[in-house]
């Protein structure tokens, strides 16, 4: 290879477009922005002048850095292509080093012959790769085939942000007509047989006594069959629809479904129910046959609410497992659960990722079918959290025999990635299910599980908490509930509660606004760790959150959600102490880091924290629901502020909005599979 990795554009006499493109868009691993504006300084302006030499002539750059600038250069080759292509089409170069990653080292030419792979990436729009189809194409066309089963999958995929891991047929084919596709029948044939999509059969449902088989989608008499037979004659029952899903999530809910019978056939008892008895000190009746269930199942479920004891009812069958030599896993999906699950148990929790071996580069696990857990009981908390492809690869690396113990809440918000697994494991009734329903008062710790308890029954009680544990700070609009948020942290509740403020999160459901989480971290920030943010926007002390996986990271990487501070700053790297643990992040992945002093309901889910300040803007009212605020306010240990400036929607909220409910197969794949 030559010192360019491709072959320079035609640019300025001044430079390379692509070049500045590349260089400006961070996408030189190793190259900081103070560097790369120095570079034209130093005779670098195109691909080929970017030699170890001339990079030796860059201020704060010896002879060990300019050589691996240059080979982390040379390496970026893949990457330079797709910049090459965007800039052509007008596109954000941005959007290179997620192309490279999810189309492979080929990723120009993948673009190149087909210019609707694009629409792959997560922010791209259907416009984006029209604009690079014309940029690439001769005489690009808007029915061409690819960008039909382009926008197939482009549905489906929109559509799994929202939880829903299967669509019906017909939806499907009305977003086809609304982007002006001529035949969407032959779109979504093409998607299916890409394999990138899969066809769902309707459920059969038994005919009518008279012989009539109202239930059932009647198919063409004639030609093949076509997923406009999903829409259903009047009066025929509307469950009886043909559905698609991304293939990835149609598998994973498949393989969820015969792992979990295959792990409730194989389960055989691993203790008498009469050894309950030597932990069942403090046990209520249900915590006990809790315990006594996952002793017989090959899969148990237990729920509750805060305080209800599911921590206690855990640690119990910890307790006697350990006593008998059983080999048991604890697991939870973030770090945060992990170590505070460990705490309660005192026995060893990791994260399931960790658990698994996650392999952060392949998005993979080490701990697979063919290399399965060693634990004869696996225990996960937080089990709300769980996605249908986690659950897929947990279940997978149970080896025949293992039980599986998930406890969770359904009454939280869903998973963020798409599936609602506990609740389609709820609803199948394929495996038993304890729900505790007692509240353990002195292990609730009162006020925050008594109104906790209120609303996830759907009513809002009034707050009695002379301790103050729970205080509610009314405020007529973002820009004094901002105010006052800044003022609990950084004040009132270090002071009159003594709780430190590196141990209160603030949580919102918003991003933009006065009190959105943009805004908030900024005003934190000021008050609590003031800098210029000049390493990569932040300084050692800062809180940050975790917006996506990055699991490969030395020691053990760090997942979504997760929580950190910064503690030292490396070369072109920073150090973060994780709940998990330290992490060293590299510059590729700090743009998945951001300030953490104020984070979302979403992102706070999973994680627990000494104080908590909930703040509910007035600009939230239209995403207010029952699960949000549940969720929300259960994130307390010891107090809970509640900035409330959202009116009368947030009683109407816990009252009457539910979560809109996700379209999944699970339940229905669950119970067929039982019959």
């Amino acid at each position: 290879m030559s010192s360019s990795p491709v072959a320079p554009s035609t640019g300025s006499p001044a430079g390379d477009p692509v070049f500045a493109a590349f260089t400006a868009a961070g996408l030189w691993p190793g190259l900081g922005k103070r560097t790369a504006a120095d570079l034209p300084a130093a005779g670098i302006a195109r691909p080929d002048d970017v030699t170890a030499d001339r990079l030796r002539k860059l201020p704060r750059v010896g002879r060990q850095r300019a050589e691996r600038l240059f080979s982390s250069f040379l390496a970026a080759a893949p990457t330079y292509e797709v910049v090459d292509l965007l800039v052509g089409a007008g596109l954000n170069a941005r959007l290179a080093a997620n192309a490279a990653d999810a189309l492979g080292p080929d990723a120009a030419r993948r673009l190149r012959d087909d210019p609707w792979a694009l629409l792959s990436l997560a922010a791209v729009t259907l416009a984006d790769a029209d604009r690079l189809a014309i940029a690439v194409l001769n005489g690009a066309d808007r029915q061409d085939t690819r960008r039909g089963r382009a926008i197939v999958s482009l549905t489906l995929r929109t559509a799994t942000r929202d939880g829903h891991t299967v669509l019906p047929a017909d939806l499907v084919v009305a977003a086809l007509r609304a982007e002006a596709i001529a035949d969407p029948v032959a779109a979504v044939v093409a998607a299916v047989e890409s394999g990138d999509v899969l066809e769902h059969e309707p459920p059969f449902l038994e005919p009518d006594e008279d012989g009539s088989d109202d239930g059932e989608l009647s198919q063409p008499a004639e030609g093949p069959r076509s997923p406009l037979h999903s829409q259903a004659h009047e009066g025929t029952r509307t469950e009886a629809v043909r559905t698609l899903s991304l293939a990835r999530y149609g598998m994973a809910e498949e393989a969820v479904a015969e792992n979990v019978h295959r792990l409730v056939a194989t389960g055989e008892r691993i203790a008498d129910p009469a050894s309950v008895r030597s932990v069942a000190t403090g046990l209520d009746p249900a915590q006990q046959a809790a315990v006594a269930q996952v002793l017989g199942a090959g899969v148990s479920l237990l729920t509750g609410g805060p305080g209800t004891g599911k921590s206690r009812t855990v640690a119990s069958l910890v307790k006697l497992l350990e006593a008998k030599g059983t080999e048991v896993a604890l697991a939870a999906p973030t770090g945060r659960a992990a170590k505070r699950l460990e705490e309660l148990t005192d026995h060893p929790a990791v994260t399931v990722h960790r658990l698994l071996g996650a392999q952060g580069t392949t998005g993979g696990f080490a701990r697979t079918e063919e290399w399965p857990l060693d634990a004869d009981v696996v225990v996960v908390d937080e089990a709300s959290m769980l996605d249908v492809e986690l659950t897929a690869a947990l279940l997978e690396a149970c080896a025949d025999c293992t039980h599986l113990l998930l406890v969770g809440d359904p009454a939280q918000l869903p998973s963020i990635g798409p599936g609602h697994v506990l609740g389609d494991l709820i609803d199948s009734g394929v495996v038993p299910v304890t729900e505790l329903t007692t509240l353990h008062r002195q292990a609730a710790g009162g006020a925050i599980a008594r109104l906790a308890t209120g609303v996830r029954a759907g009513d809002l009680p009034q707050v009695d908490s002379p301790d103050r544990e729970v205080v509610i700070v009314p405020a007529t609009g973002s820009a004094e509930a901002a105010r006052r948020v800044v003022q609990l942290v950084t004040d009132s509740i270090p002071r009159a509660l003594g709780i430190d403020p590196g141990s209160v999160q603030v949580v919102t459901p918003v991003h933009r606004g006065p009190a959105g989480t943009i805004e908030l971290n900024k005003a934190l920030k000021a008050q609590l760790n003031p800098g210029d943010g000049t390493l990569f926007g932040f300084d050692v002390g800062d809180r940050v959150v975790a917006t996506a996986n990055h699991l490969d990271l030395e020691p053990i990487g760090f997942a979504n959600g997760e929580v950190g501070v910064v503690t030292g700053t490396g070369e072109g790297s920073l150090d973060v102490a994780f709940a998990s643990g330290p992490v060293t992040v590299p510059t590729n992945a700090l743009s998945d880091l951001r300030h953490g002093w104020a984070i979302t309901v979403h992102r706070a889910q999973g994680s627990e924290w000494p104080g908590v300040v909930v703040v509910l803007p007035p600009e939230a009212g239209g995403m207010l629901s029952r699960p949000l605020v549940y969720t929300a306010l259960t994130r307390a240990q010891r107090h809970l502020s509640i900035v409330h400036a959202s009116g009368a929607a947030l009683a109407r909220a816990v009252r009457e909005v539910d979560i809109r409910p996700r379209r999944t197969r699970l339940a229905t794949l669950l119970a067929d599979l039982a019959e």
